[in-house]
């Protein structure tokens, strides 16, 4: 039994022995990486000064192609916008017929026609070749159209003995209508924006169409009750309208009378404000404006659709030898003068052209 404690105290002995050689190397090794790790740790920590250098050169190089290429990307961009504002004008031209060439430089004369009807109201006629009947629309809510022969019955004392009346199925709004190539375009009574065509001879609506955008304010600011005013020049049918989206600016809308479509709409920068009427004359829009207790009126805002003068340098032209307003405006492209009413007067207005430049 000693001897075999003897060899297990001698065995302790040497396990003891044993531990403190692998402590001392365990030891010696941990130095030996504690030295390294500090080797390691300024490497890695030199690695991510190069690193983060690396990055910010990288991202520097990449802020400047990506700005090139937004700018190569912009100019791209408006080339191909003008391009296509180009191929848009050109377009126009052709639907507009551009050598529609003339201007207008000054009102000559007027003629007072007749005194007859309520403050508000139109006459008209219809521009083709071979009409000569003359169309009495009074007030600014009816439903009931005069026709006139011509002129001359027109001109009579009593203008409902000679007269056919033809009644409309619904009536209109405003005093913005027209009548063209046998049709009468108005705007419906109690619609915001319905636009009828009605056919005179046969006595039906034809067609209609809705304007967007239009009928949520008056056309001009001192003709309230006209919330769509049609016209007519060379070139056909036409809109012209306010919206609150333009800040009361007036819009241009040109209407397909054959399809009841629009064709194209222009955001002009003559106001509604003070304004009173206004009409289309070869492709150009000209506004008059007054005062709200009456005066002389002048047109003194005029927009060509298709850039065709500049407006900046006409001057204002008035109308002449006559005080008071104007409820309806409108052109007459076959004789080239303008027919207005003016606080229950028919009115022909002469006018003075000149070819744009």
């Amino acid at each position: 039994l000693k001897n075999r404690l003897d060899k297990c105290n001698q065995d302790i002995l040497d396990y003891v022995e044993e531990f403190r050689d692998f402590s001392q190397m365990v030891l010696s090794r941990l130095a030996g990486l504690n030295n390294y790790e500090t080797e390691v740790k300024s490497e890695v920590e030199n690695l991510l000064t190069r690193v983060e250098r690396a990055q910010r050169d990288i991202d520097y190089f990449g802020s400047v192609t990506d700005s090139n290429t937004c700018v190569e990307v912009g100019e791209d961009l408006v080339k191909q916008q003008l391009l296509e504002a180009e191929e848009e004008k050109r377009k126009l031209k052709l639907v507009l017929n551009a050598s529609c060439d003339h201007m207008l430089a000054g009102v000559k004369s007027l003629k007072v026609v007749k005194k007859t009807g309520d403050k508000h109201g139109s006459w008209t006629k219809d521009p083709g070749k071979k009409h000569t009947k003359i169309y009495l629309l009074n007030s600014s809510v009816n439903n009931v159209i005069f026709e006139f022969t011509n002129i001359m019955t027109f001109m009579e004392s009593n203008h409902t003995l000679k007269a056919r009346r033809i009644t409309l199925p619904f009536p209109w709004e405003g005093t913005g209508h027209v009548i063209y190539q046998g049709f009468l375009f108005y705007h419906r009574h109690g619609s915001l924006n319905e636009i009828i065509k009605f056919n005179i001879q046969k006595r039906n609506i034809a067609d209609q169409m809705v304007l967007p955008g239009a009928g949520r304010i008056p056309a001009y600011q001192l003709s309230p009750s006209t919330k769509i005013d049609l016209a007519i020049d060379e070139q056909g049918l036409w809109a012209i309208h306010s919206e609150p989206e333009t800040g009361g600016n007036i819009v241009v809308t040109k209407i397909n009378h054959v399809t009841m479509s629009v064709e194209h709409t222009w955001d002009t920068s003559c106001s509604s404000k003070d304004a009173e009427a206004a009409f289309m004359a070869c492709n150009t829009l000209y506004v008059v404006y007054n005062f709200p207790s009456g005066g002389t009126s002048r047109i003194q805002c005029v927009y060509d659709v298709l850039g065709a003068v500049n407006t900046y340098e006409i001057p204002a032209l008035h109308f002449p030898k006559r005080q008071g307003s104007h409820s309806t405006v409108h052109y007459d492209p076959k004789e080239k003068q303008l027919l207005a009413w003016g606080d229950g007067s028919q009115i022909i207005y002469k006018l003075h052209t000149t070819q744009k430049v």
